[in-house]
């Protein structure tokens, strides 16, 4: 049940149903962000004169990166102002940027631009995640987590069939308009219906002393360092297939129509897989199901791999085999962020913002990485995707001393 006796009355509204689903929708502003662009990258290459089609590639991974450094500073404003105030601020600011990106010109300006948004959108996930910490730990956090996910995945499902829609229609411009329509949206939603989480008992103003200690205890607590770390390795990994999608059905399948569909099934994956841990997690324990989650993973890429490596790969292997990538890296790395924020839940909202850093910022390198290796051959894919989950794996065998699979 919500931890609120420490909290003010009004923390109790809105109802479990609206609170997920607005939670769900202010998460889902960083995924608009990214998925709605998918189809419009070969347009904007063309309009804006983009030589190196590797190089389009940072629309994507600019704005991930935006996301990750802005998690640094909204966490740790959340605790001093409040989560309300901050997070309003931060989706202003996002509907702001997405305004002048739609005006821009220039492909070095348009990333600035969305280096920042990125920066701005970054309240909708650290802010969010310490407002459930705030009212929930333990299985019952994981369950609220799971719940927001599967509402929130309904955005990356559809929003490159959106983009492809808005784009026979009007152009790619337009598209950064919708984000920022969706921004208004959220921002009037969140003013009206959600509550204060933090009592002013609880605020501190920032200080680099207190920076200091925070910082030293998340990264000295093995379940926040080392999970944090795993989730950023797994991240990465799908945010270089996100990146890559344009070029996979360009250049490998030559079938571009079809990339929306196909991965609006993949995304659809994590959802299921998020319905089933919220419905198992408080039975089975949110290590026992991410580690065994992770295991799978680790299977799957390797016979993707190996099935790629074969030359017998087609567009219906590819989307079977990265379906179950994507659902058992979501069955992975939800669990794994409850864990990580399981022992810091004093100091949630700079916890939360240091982790968020790591995950994201290190994400934005991990697939920049992956995605300036891409030459054209499909088994680099599923071989970049197996290699993070070695490293995850190595992670939290290190975390857990060696003991996986354990109920908790």
């Amino acid at each position: 049940m919500p931890d609120t006796a420490a909290l003010p009355e009004t923390v109790r509204k809105p109802h479990f149903a609206e609170f997920v689903a607005l939670i769900a929708s202010l998460m889902a502003l960083g995924a608009l962000g990214i998925d709605s662009m998918l189809p419009a990258l070969p347009v904007i290459g063309a309009d804006l004169n983009v030589q190196v089609e590797n190089h389009l590639q940072w629309i994507v991974s600019s704005y991930f990166l935006g996301m990750g450094f802005g998690q640094l500073c909204f966490g740790i404003l959340s605790d001093w102002l409040g989560r309300k105030p901050v997070l309003i601020g931060g989706v202003l600011v996002y509907v702001v940027f997405g305004l002048i990106a739609a005006a821009s010109q220039n492909f070095a300006i348009l990333l600035v631009l969305r280096l920042f948004q990125g920066f701005a959108v970054a309240t909708t996930g650290v802010v969010t995640r310490s407002i459930i910490r705030d009212l929930y730990s333990g299985p019952q956090m994981a369950k609220v987590m799971s719940i927001s996910f599967v509402v929130f995945l309904l955005v990356p499902i559809l929003a490159p069939s959106i983009g492809q829609l808005v784009l026979l229609v009007w152009p790619w411009r337009a598209i950064f308009l919708l984000m920022s329509v969706m921004g208004i949206i959220t921002i009037l939603w969140t003013w009206l219906r959600l509550p204060e989480t933090i009592a002013p008992a609880d605020r501190h103003r920032p200080d680099l002393a207190h920076l200091r200690r925070v910082a030293f205890f998340v990264i000295t607590e093995p379940s926040s360092i080392f999970y944090a770390f795993a989730i950023m390795s797994l991240t990465g990994g799908l945010l270089a297939y996100v990146s890559l999608m344009p070029q996979i059905f360009g250049e490998i399948f030559h079938r571009p129509n079809l990339m929306a569909g196909i991965f609006a099934a993949c995304a659809g994956t994590m959802g299921l897989t998020s319905v089933l841990n919220a419905s198992l997690v408080e039975r089975l324990g949110i290590k026992r199901i991410s580690h065994s989650a992770l295991t799978g993973y680790l299977v799957i890429t390797a016979i993707h791999l190996a099935w790629a490596w074969s030359g017998r790969e087609t567009i219906l292997s590819f989307a079977i085999l990265q379906a179950l990538t994507m659902g058992l890296m979501s069955l992975s790395t939800s669990n794994f962020s409850a864990v990580a924020m399981e022992k810091v839940g004093h100091v949630a909202g700079t916890a939360a913002s240091l982790q968020g850093v790591i995950t994201t910022v290190g994400a934005a390198f991990v697939a920049g990485f992956i995605g300036n290796g891409w030459t054209g051959h499909i088994y680099w894919l599923p071989m970049a995707a197996l290699f993070c989950g070695l490293i995850a794996y190595s992670l939290i065998a290190i975390a857990e001393k060696g003991k996986l699979y354990r109920n908790s």
